[in-house]
């Protein structure tokens, strides 16, 4: 039976303090200093002001910061808790639980990225600010998905966090031979092609969001199907 709607906004704050862990202005904190830091220093290096394709970088760290320890630390939070057999014991929400949280994790993501996507927009660069947060979504939730299923395989919260930044870092090295591939995970849309090259972007850049939306669907589901065997977790 799905809870009334009255009790919605109660259950989305329930749900993010169990996703932050009560760290929530933690990591709010972490990801605008690391934000300010890398604007900071290419403000420093550079002579011109950055455009739409240097500021999607800047955005993309502080995302991807924010998910990291939330996908990691969530199962095991629950474990430590034991609450793992309670949450699959009630009925009809052996899902759900974990799909809305991971939700609220995106939903807060995408809040926290409009508003330092707001402060570029007028501080600056020129960009539609729910363009830029729409494209930074398909990485920040793929790795969000991939660090749920990370966790269900090593059921430590120090294992799946480990995992994602090795996971992080090797895409990022990949990142600049993968310049432009639809198969780039950090693929960015917004750098600047002549009209040839834009539109063989426009279709990669088709493709590419289509992959990652697909890994995150496959990557949320493999995790829930193993957290079918929860004697495992408990």
């Amino acid at each position: 039976m799905t809870p009334p709607l009255g009790s919605a906004p109660a259950f989305l704050r329930y749900s993010a303090r169990q996703v932050f862990a009560g760290r929530f202005a933690w990591f709010l904190g972490l990801a605008v200093a690391l934000f300010l830091l890398i604007a900071v220093i290419h403000t420093a290096e550079e002579k011109v002001p950055p455009g739409p394709d240097v500021v999607y970088y800047f955005l993309l760290v502080p995302g991807v910061v924010l998910v990291i320890y939330p996908s990691a630390y969530a199962l095991q939070s629950e474990v430590d808790a034991g609450m793992v057999e309670t949450l699959f014991g009630i009925p009809d929400y052996r899902y759900k639980v974990w799909l809305a949280r991971h939700a609220v994790l995106l939903l807060a993501a995408a809040a926290v990225l409009s508003g330092l996507a707001l402060f570029c927009r007028f501080a600056l660069a020129d960009f539609a600010v729910h363009e830029m947060v729409f494209h930074l979504l398909f990485p920040v939730a793929f790795l969000a998905g991939a660090g749920f299923l990370a966790a269900t395989f090593t059921r430590s919260g120090n294992g799946a966090a480990a995992v994602l930044v090795l996971l992080v870092l090797a895409l990022w090295i990949t990142a600049q031979p993968l310049e432009g591939s639809r198969w780039n995970v950090f693929y960015n849309p917004f750098d600047l092609l002549d009209e040839v090259e834009g539109l063989v972007r426009s279709g990669n850049t088709f493709h590419n969001r289509a992959y990652l939306l697909a890994g995150s669907v496959l990557a949320v589901l493999g995790g829930l199907l193993r957290l079918q065997r929860r004697e495992r977790f408990v």
